[in-house]
């Protein structure tokens, strides 16, 4: 039966290659995050390092004065068979084995150098070393670069805040075990492991305490009040180590030989040797190799069921996102056409009233136009001193005979003038919304989002129609407007003197005796003119009620349904002619949508071999 931690372990790697990895910042949903590790915190000269290669039985790790852990170290320990030679592989050297752990210790050194240079910047981006051997139990721990409380020379000034937010960034995560590491030597309330785990795990449910260097204390002092939790109390009982000194180091004595010497420190300790069973770095591995096993089996339901959601929720964002665009111009011509049906579709629904916006355009021949209307100066134009103008200017040098037709007349096509005003606001009203919705349209076709260059040139041609059915509209209901002027309604004017005859307007009888001429004013009194301008008005208002009904029915002819039935047809006509560089153009692709489309293209291909792992595991079956 595998092991549920080497199972985690490929799928860990298999984040890492593919851009998913704790400390880094995930725009997508993160399978890492999801998986239980174990991250390994402490101070500066905490003793981490020494637990660590304690823990492995190697001496594996890079040493050195200042930051030497610049990156998480995911170190990923496999249980072989006795008798079996033991050997490291990186993630990042494929099929290379490693036999010297001295050259292990050199290539951490070295791939470190690769991505943050010699200038002691750090990275969030992991280094995965595999160790097999006899001598581990399945365990995977990430160690994290070391807190620090003052940047040295050669550091940037912020790498104390950038170390502590890359350590915070991995153990934040809910489902990260926290060995928290701090020196036995030094007062426990100052353990930088302690004070960041208390801030991320105010309740101590995922934190470990080790506590190092216990042969270095004072002589006459012990750590039994921390340990046995009656100075600071955890949720999990404390483990002791004791590592090797620096003079063992130095004399390079065999780790093997230093696990038998913390075994015998604690057994024969007068201090500690009651609890002897439950310290030491080979109990603090078994105990984590178990614990970790059990939490990964515990979330293996909630691990699948993220698994499943992300599949789903990749999919469907790469079928928004559409697949890569073809290289045929025939694919890319078929490809355009498609994108601008959908456009023209969903821009005749903000029209017909599938999606808003086409109501305004009734909103302007139901309100704007009347009420423009209703705000022509036609008092002005027809009051009683503008009328005796017009009227008395009508006739020159010859006064009318019987009635200032000719006055009527120039009342009337000076009336008429000002309904351009409103009919060319009309036009230029609708010909805006038109425009509107164009830009609402092409935003809302979601198969364009990712052609910013398509957007550009498709909305030009729309516009460019836009304006053309706005010409052509414009010179219809100016057409209707002088059409009006043209040619007066005559039975109009017929019938105002068949109702002035019946009411007694009889015409004067001719005297006997020859009347000099009379000029207009001298012909007519001020209730004459009057009743001319009332005459006017009464017209006025009938053409009125006209233009007010047939504006509209020529600006939808010539707008809007010609917007409908033809906006993009002079576009077409240009694919059809276009060269495969243009076409080629047109779909060059949004890079932030095509890096989008590649992320997450390689997180679905994570998520399904993710999948496929875990039902392969005999254990979920």
């Amino acid at each position: 039966m595998d092991s549920v931690i080497g199972l985690v372990n490929r799928m860990q790697r298999a984040c890492t290659g593919l851009g998913d990895y704790g400390g880094g910042n995930n725009a997508l949903s993160s399978l890492w995050e999801a998986l239980p590790s174990v991250a390994v915190v402490g101070g500066q000269s905490s003793g981490k390092s020494s637990v660590l290669e304690s823990i492995v039985g190697r001496d594996f790790l890079p040493r050195g004065s200042g930051i030497v852990t610049r990156r998480p170290l995911v170190l990923q320990l496999q249980k072989t068979e006795n008798g079996t030679e033991e050997y490291a592989e990186f993630l990042h050297l494929t099929n290379k084995k490693f036999t010297d752990f001295s050259l292990v210790c050199k290539e951490i050194q070295d791939e470190t150098d690769r991505i943050t240079g010699k200038n002691k910047q750090i990275s969030p981006v992991p280094i995965h070393l595999s160790i097999f051997s006899p001598n581990v139990v399945n365990l995977t721990l990430i160690d994290l670069p070391g807190l620090t409380k003052v940047a040295v020379e050669g550091q940037p000034e912020t790498i104390v805040e950038d170390i502590e937010s890359m350590v915070r960034s991995y153990v934040a995560k809910p489902n990260c075990l926290i060995l928290a590491i701090s020196p036995a030597n030094q007062d426990i309330a100052t353990s930088d492991a302690i004070e960041l785990a208390k801030e991320v795990d105010p309740t101590g449910d995922r934190t470990f305490g080790v506590l190092t260097k216990l042969d270095l204390m004072d002589r006459g002092t012990n750590a039994l009040d921390v340990i046995e939790g009656k100075s600071y109390r955890m949720q999990y009982p404390w483990v002791g180590v004791v590592n090797r000194s620096q003079a063992d180091i130095n004399k390079n004595i065999d780790m093997m030989l230093a696990r038998r010497k913390e075994r015998e420190y604690f057994e024969t300790s007068p201090d500690y040797g009651h609890l002897a069973s439950k310290m030491g770095s080979e109990y603090l591995a078994k105990m984590l190799s178990k614990l970790l096993e059990s939490i990964i089996k515990a979330r293996i339901p909630n691990i699948i069921s993220l698994i499943t959601k992300s599949i789903e929720e990749l999919e469907t964002e790469l079928d928004r996102l559409g697949r890569p665009v073809a290289i045929d111009a025939g694919a890319q011509i078929y490809t355009i056409l498609g994108m601008c049906r959908a456009f023209e579709r969903i821009f005749k629904e903000h029209l017909d009233g599938g999606r808003p916006g086409g109501a305004r355009i009734y909103g302007i021949f139901d309100n704007q136009l009347p009420a423009a209307i209703k705000k022509l100066p036609f008092d002005r134009h027809l009051s009683l001193q503008s009328v005796k103008r017009i009227v008395s200017e009508s006739d020159g040098y010859q006064p009318h005979l019987i009635a200032p037709e000719l006055g009527y007349r120039r009342l009337i096509e000076g009336s008429l003038n000002h309904f351009r005003g409103p009919a060319e606001a009309s036009v230029n009203a609708v010909h805006f919304i038109l425009k509107e919705l164009v830009r609402k349209s092409i935003a809302e076709t979601e198969e364009l989002t990712r052609f910013p260059s398509l957007q550009i040139e498709l909305a030009d041609a729309a516009n460019s129609s836009l304006e053309m059915f706005r010409e052509e509209s414009m010179k219809s209901v100016l057409r209707l407007v002088d059409m009006e002027s043209s040619y007066l309604t005559v039975e109009f004017f017929r019938k105002l003197h068949v109702m002035e005859t019946t009411q007694g307007n009889q015409t004067p009888s001719l005297s006997s005796q020859p009347q000099p001429p009379m000029t207009t004013t001298e012909q007519y009194g001020e209730g004459q003119f009057r009743k001319i301008a009332s005459n006017v008005a009464a017209y006025i208002n009938m053409v009125s009620d006209t233009l007010v009904k047939t504006i509209p029915k020529a600006v939808v002819h010539c707008q809007v349904r010609q917007a409908k039935l033809a906006l993009l047809n002079h576009f077409y006509t240009q694919m059809s002619q276009s060269q495969g560089k243009h076409l080629g153009q047109l779909l060059d692709e949004n890079p932030a949508l095509m890096e989008r489309r590649l992320q997450c293209a390689k997180r679905l291909e994570l998520y399904k071999k993710a999948r496929d792992e875990i039902d392969a595991a005999v254990w979920v079956r």
